[in-house]
This record gives structure tokens, sequence and C-alpha cells, in this order.
């Protein structure tokens, strides 16, 4: 069976590449599930892992669910709908819950349609960069069901309730000149030049001391919940051991040195 999620470690930085290119990348099969989960948590467990990336295979970054594989499953699903709930927890549901705990920061590299789930899955990701060529949509509505992976969340936290509310109602998509313009992409590349692109952006991640990359990680998808007091002895927590570290030290000690400094994730 052809592997469903690529795994590849350059130095510090990871990219997984979902990889079932003949079907544009659908993440809601189980093993594609299983996959992607997998390798999110091989990256966390991996103190060698300072940065991630995010793409798909093929022309598509991923088309989110299998419409053959749905339209197959729809006597199955209606005659039993109660059933249907645990399929979605114990399914695709388990990707957004690992990507939250999920400590390393990843970039979503765009390389083309981003559809339904599949727009889901770069808005799990910490950032997002498109090519030219990738499209957007949050596009449920058009296949008459709703976001059952976590997207109704997720968006509105990243283009505001108005915008998230136009793409969920409409499904209409998004060039990626128009995902630039709502702030769902930081970024908008040549699709020739994603990859360098993302590559260099998960550098800048990765020179900087991995446990306080981590822990400002942490920081950000907490904030998103959290009270600000509650989020402020959460933080002062965290400084407590970065301030142990030798790599803060170092990075201390270099500055007032004027030289470079050499992390050692210690």
């Amino acid at each position: 069976m052809t592997e469903h999620v690529l795994y590849r470690q350059d130095g510090g930085i990871v990219t997984l590449t979902l990889n079932a290119p003949e079907r544009r990348n659908p993440i809601s099969e189980r093993g594609m599930v299983d996959a992607i989960i997998d390798a999110l948590e091989r990256i966390d467990a991996d103190p060698s892992v300072r940065a991630a990336i995010l793409t798909g295979a093929g022309t598509a970054f991923s088309s989110g669910g299998d419409l053959r594989a749905m339209q197959d499953a729809t006597a199955a699903r209606a005659a039993a709908p109660a059933a249907t709930p645990a399929y979605y927890r114990h399914g695709i549901q388990r990707i957004p819950l690992a990507f939250e705990r999920l400590n390393v920061p990843i970039i979503a590299a765009v390389n083309g349609p981003a559809i339904g789930a599949g727009l889901d899955l770069a808005c799990m990701c910490d950032i997002r960069i498109a090519a030219e060529s990738a499209r957007f949509a949050e596009s449920f509505v058009k296949v008459g069901i709703i976001a059952g992976d976590g997207g109704a969340w997720l968006l509105p936290r990243l283009v505001g309730f108005s915008k998230a509310a136009e793409m969920a109602l409409t499904g209409d998509p998004l060039s990626a000149a128009e995902a630039l313009a709502c702030g769902l992409v930081s970024r908008v590349v040549a699709d020739t030049e994603l990859l360098a692109a993302a590559g260099a952006l998960a550098a800048r991640i990765a020179v900087n001391p991995p446990h306080a990359v981590r822990m400002t990680k942490r920081l950000l998808l907490e904030g998103r919940n959290m009270r600000m007091d509650s989020l402020l002895e959460m933080a002062a927590a965290m400084q407590a051991l970065v301030h142990a570290t030798g790599d803060h030290r170092e990075a201390v000690a270099a500055f007032l040195e004027k030289r470079p400094p050499r992390f050692s994730g210690e």
C-alpha cells in the first residue's frame, strides 16, 4: 500500500506530504487520519525537530472528503444516523485534536486547492503560505453537509466571524490573493517557490531555542481560550523553566558578546 503521509527530515525541519495525489489527497479515510496523527505525534516526541511543514503531493493540497466514498456510504448513514457521531469522533475529528496537542510550529504550504476539510486542515496549522495556484473553499454546504472537523471553530479565529460566515454559508472559493487579503494566509508565492519559501520560514523558526519556541506556541494556542490572568500564570510558570535552560544563558551571552548563538536544546 502507498504510504499515506511521507515523512522527511532535513536537520531540524520535518516535511509531511499528503500522498494520495491521484485522488487529490482526501483526509477523511481512516488510513490517512491515522497516518497524519502518527506523524504529528512522532514530530512532537522528537526533540531534534524544531519546525514542520505540511503540503500535498501532486497539484492539490487536499480535497478534504472523498465524495465517492461519501456517496457509497449515504444509504448506511441514513439508515443508522446515531452511528455517524462516533464515526466522526473516532475518525477525522481526531486530527484537529492532534494538531491542538502539537507543540512544534507547523507551516501549511498550500500547493493547490484546499477544499472543505482540506481548508480546515490548513487552518489547523500555525502559519499558511499559499502558491499562486492555491484555492480555498469552506464548501461543505455545496454538498449538503456541515464542517464536521472543527472548521466552524477554526475559521472565525483566523478571518473573523463575518468573513468566515460568508465563506461557510456560500461555499464559494477564494483565490490565493483573496486569502491573503482576508488574513487566511500570510504570504503568496509563485508555485515553483512554495516549498523553498516554507523551508526558509521554517529555518527562521528552527534557528531559535527549541524550548522557548515550543512554549511560545503553546501560549499562543492556550491564549485563544484563556482569561488574561490565567494566561499570565501559565506564562510565569513557563518562564521559570526557560530561565533555567542553557539556551537562555547562551542567547543572552551571544547577544552581549555580539556573536551568533549556538543553541543545543538544553
